[in-house]
């Protein structure tokens, strides 16, 4: 695979444009653009003419430092309105003499899995085959080329609020943008910070963003479960600028700056001064401000607990939890998900970088980055509405390319 792919990260506390150029398995970033973000709350469009101004921006920094035009990105989609749920469908496999399972019968199997009962005011925005069984063999990665009578798949389908998208949708042609292709931002962040092994393994994703945190539960080299809360890295700094009665901006810078989830590593006479509203300055405790944090640390891990138990799938993550995105970087936070979530745990930002990479070697840009190698790995991915003959074709041609002879 070679060409230039575009990613449009649109966030709760920034908008990130990447350009990317593939060739072959290699990724090399060339252009970035990013600025602070506006008419955007926990992952939504509430603005849509001021988020579209900062998308523009942002587009038009990531075409200066590539040299490229931006005109068909891939966007990431994030907010509470997204729901998922896992379904099967079956199929009678095609008789077609010695060439076994076909792409169209994989496409046909899938459809088969997407027909669930969909409100009218929401979509398909993923169906993602977990593992295929073919008769009474089950566990199948790639059932292509294999012979039998009876195909079914396994896969997890994420669905979206239509009025959520058709605001993006409206952004991005404020500003001249086609958009390729919607994509979760736990889906994103996945290919950007996880290896294959903790795939195969079971791991779970958890990217704390500005105002949703977004997990994504990974077993078999698939998504088995993918959930977005309504809470992040904001709720932090706000719990900051409350207590200390400061603006929401020094709440957020003074998080970055001294922001640890593990009071009692803390000298207790510790200090440091802020201005507040009234112009008086103050003197706080370190150690009290890390209690501040750690509480709202924890009440977010809990509420991932819950959220992973509930889906039943607690106890396929011998690989632990990798956790991303701008709210990872407070310190002792692993410290805080290994104690509530009850295993192991690291931080990670994009893996195998090139090109800028001091740039983007940092936790807050794994959803930009996971954006482009999405683009890499789009084949994994049957997108609803795609002609069953068009999909069924790239996978054959796909899979065909990967066996010997």
């Amino acid at each position: 695979m070679q060409g230039i792919v575009f990613g449009l990260d649109v966030g709760s506390a920034k908008i990130c444009a990447l350009v990317g150029e593939i060739n072959g398995n290699s990724l090399q970033i060339i252009g970035l653009g990013m600025e602070p973000a506006k008419g955007i709350r926990k992952g939504m469009v509430v603005d849509v003419m001021e988020a579209s101004v900062a998308i523009s921006k942002a587009i038009a920094q990531a075409e200066q430092t590539s040299g490229y035009q931006l005109s068909r990105v891939i966007l990431s989609v994030a907010g509470e309105h997204i729901s998922s749920t896992n379904n099967s469908g079956a199929v009678a496999i095609s008789s077609k003499g010695r060439e076994g399972v076909t792409g169209d019968d994989i496409a046909r199997a899938l459809d088969a899995a997407q027909a669930i009962p969909v409100p009218h005011n929401r979509q398909i925005l993923h169906l993602l085959p977990r593992t295929y069984t073919i008769d009474n063999q089950d566990n199948v990665r790639s059932p292509l080329g294999m012979h039998g009578f009876r195909l079914e798949v396994e896969a997890h389908i994420i669905t979206a609020a239509t009025p959520a998208i058709q605001n993006l949708s409206k952004c991005a042609d404020t500003v001249g943008l086609q958009i390729e292709e919607y994509v979760l931002n736990s889906l994103a962040s996945a290919e950007a910070v996880l290896t294959p092994a903790e795939k195969d393994m079971g791991v779970l994703v958890v990217d704390i963003g500005g105002g949703t945190t977004d997990i994504s539960l990974y077993s078999n080299g698939a998504a088995w479960h993918t959930q977005t809360l309504p809470i992040g890295g904001s709720h932090i700094a706000n719990d900051i600028a409350i207590g200390l009665r400061v603006p929401f901006e020094i709440a957020e810078e003074i998080k970055l700056k001294y922001g640890d989830c593990r009071p009692e590593t803390i000298n207790p006479t510790a200090e440091f001064s802020v201005e507040q509203f009234n112009d008086e300055k103050i003197h706080v405790r370190r150690q009290d401000l890390a209690y501040v944090i750690e509480a709202r640390v924890e009440e977010i891990f809990q509420l991932i607990l819950d959220a992973v138990k509930a889906s039943q799938y607690d106890g396929l993550l011998p690989a632990g939890v990798v956790i991303t995105g701008g709210g990872s970087q407070l310190k002792g936070i692993t410290d805080v998900a290994s104690k509530v979530l009850g295993i192991p745990a690291r931080v990670a930002a994009p893996r195998n970088l090139q090109g800028l990479v001091d740039s983007l070697n940092n936790p807050a840009y794994a959803t930009s980055v996971g954006l482009l190698r999405w683009a890499m790995s789009e084949h994994n991915v049957y997108r609803p509405g795609e002609r069953q003959a068009e999909w069924g074709k790239k996978i054959t041609s796909f899979l065909r390319a990967l066996l010997p002879g």
